[in-house]
Order: C-alpha cells, then sequence, then structure tokens
C-alpha cells in the first residue's frame, strides 16, 4: 500500500486529481495532463504539507497549549525546533471514504476525545471536479459532543510553477494586513502591507522575497475572494468563501523533486487562534459549520 494509504482518482473533462487516505490529502491536481498543484508520488510522504487537511487547528499552537472553557489543555507538541503544536489533529489518520463517484469524493473523520483535545467533533471534507470550473473543496464540521468545542480549519495547497524559477513567479494575495510574528512564528502583532514587500495587492516578480506569512483584511466580491500564482509556463487560481478570514502564503524554493513550489493556505483563524481568539470557531453540540474552497488552473 501507499505511504498515504489508499488513492482515490476523480475527474471531469480534463480535470483529474487524486485524495488519500491519510489526512485525506490533495495528492495531486491536473488539467490536460499538467501539474496544476504541485504533486508528490504515492510512495512519498506528503513533503512540508502538501495538499494536506488542518482541524481542528490551522498553523500553530503556541507551546501546544490553550484554555478553553476555563480548562487548560495541553497537545503534543509537533514542531519540536519552535515548541509549537502544528497542523491539528488528523493529518497522520486514515480517513474514511463515504461517497465516491467519478468526478467527486468525501472523505470523513470522527475527532475524538483524547489528551489536550476533551470534544467531539466529526469532520467531512468533499472535493469534487467540474469540466468547466475546475475543482471545489467542500468541508462541514459537526460538534456531536455535549458541550462547546474550538473549531478551525485550514488547507494547505502548493500551486505548480511549472518549471519556472520562483524568482520569476508572480503571486497575488488580495490582503491589506499582514500578521507580524515572534520567534515561534506565533502572531504579536497585525500590520498594513501598503508600501512594504509584503503587498501582493498588485501583480509583480517575487524576486528575491521569500515568504512564510499570514494575511488578513482580504477582499471578496460576490461572496469570493481570489489569489493566484502565475508564471510564464502557465499558473493556478485559488478561491476561498468569506468562512476563511487569513491566508498564509508559503514559498518554497525546494519542495519535492528539487521543484519550487508556493503555497496558498485558506484558514479560518491565524497561528495560536484557540489562545488569541483570533477567527475562533466555537461549535456548540449539534451545531454545523461549513466552509468551500477551489481551485483552478489559469490558461493566459
Amino acid at each position: 500500500m501507499a505511504l498515504t494509504g489508499e488513492q482515490y482518482s476523480i475527474s471531469a473533462g480534463d480535470h483529474a486529481a487524486v485524495v488519500v487516505e491519510v489526512g485525506a490529502g490533495l495528492r495531486s491536481y491536473t488539467y490536460r495532463g499538467i501539474d496544476v498543484t504541485a504533486p508528490y508520488s504515492e510512495d512519498e510522504m506528503p513533503p512540508r504539507c502538501d495538499g494536506a487537511v488542518l482541524v481542528p487547528w490551522p498553523n500553530r499552537l503556541r507551546d501546544g497549549r490553550y484554555t478553553f472553557a476555563g480548562q487548560a489543555q495541553q497537545v503534543a507538541i509537533t514542531e519540536v525546533p519552535k515548541h509549537n503544536a502544528i497542523h491539528g489533529l488528523a493529518r497522520w489518520v486514515r480517513w474514511r471514504v463515504t461517497d465516491h463517484q467519478a468526478a467527486s469524493v468525501t472523505m470523513a473523520i470522527d475527532l475524538v476525545p483524547q489528551s489536550g483535545w476533551p470534544f467531539e467533533v466529526s469532520v467531512e471534507v468533499r472535493y469534487a471536479l467540474d469540466a468547466e470550473s475546475g475543482l471545489t473543496v467542500t468541508a462541514l464540521a459537526r460538534n456531536t459532543g455535549v458541550g462547546p468545542a474550538p473549531f478551525g480549519a485550514g488547507f494547505h495547497p502548493y500551486l505548480s510553477l511549472h518549471g519556472q524559477p520562483i524568482d520569476t513567479a508572480v503571486i497575488t494575495v488580495p490582503a491589506a494586513r499582514r500578521l507580524v510574528v515572534d520567534e515561534a512564528q506565533i502572531p504579536i502583532d497585525v500590520a498594513a502591507v501598503d508600501g512594504t514587500e509584503f503587498d501582493l495587492r498588485t501583480p509583480a516578480p517575487l524576486g528575491a522575497r521569500r515568504l512564510d506569512d499570514g494575511y488578513t483584511d482580504l477582499s471578496f466580491e460576490a461572496g469570493r475572494g481570489r489569489a493566484s500564482v502565475r508564471t510564464a509556463a502557465g499558473g493556478a487560481e485559488i478561491w476561498f468563501d468569506e468562512a476563511f478570514g487569513y491566508l498564509q502564503v508559503f514559498t518554497a524554493d525546494l519542495l519535492a523533486h528539487g521543484v519550487p513550489a508556493v503555497a496558498i493556505e485558506p484558514m479560518t483563524g491565524p497561528a495560536d487562534a484557540f489562545n488569541s481568539g483570533a477567527g475562533l470557531i466555537v461549535l456548540e453540540p449539534g451545531q454545523v459549520w461549513t466552509a468551500a474552497w477551489g481551485l483552478a488552473p489559469l490558461l493566459d
């Protein structure tokens, strides 16, 4: 069996994707056989969180600690160098398939009570391809427990640079503010991007800039925000609904096989949201939360 478990292929028209059992991640997405996302093989672990689903929190928790409903909690430290708990509890768990059609697959998991997480939340993620519009990812979370539960979600797609140098990539992000972080990459302030190298609202080549930065104060039109990566050989656009108030942008000079890529990650909250309360979702018993985002190739 592949290191990421069972592989679930879907397709519609010229679009094709592979979703994996372990972590319910997006291993690849292609259009006319050309990568839209940066793929990895079924014999590899996902490099740098490639394609991952991040629940019940995205990004980091400082020292793996938080307090909710007056109770202090401690989850495992999974980013040892910075002493954080990173990207939730579901990345290395086998999800179950609840529906698999030619053009869609739905993955589900029950986040059961455990040390540092005394809550019950079920999560579903549906990947669906359309021959015209590309990939849509719909997420749903339901509190199946008897008390309120803290929750956040994020997704970690890397967009392909089609073999082009990362310096020449043009990244567009509709954000007016960025998160200022400390040495543990935990936000300590928010700053306007105007007049700084972090302003990605106007398209320009990346050049020598390298980013691992959170953004907020996002612009939406008709309920959707849009960011993109463009190269001389093609690009991709990512859209996200208003449930995602934050984006993380990460530029990887080497993702896998010596190839660069750019991650644009929709998130409901920033790093350490369980402590700061920024973007924190509190699910009451029986409450359902939903959100959607998607990808499409840019052909111009």
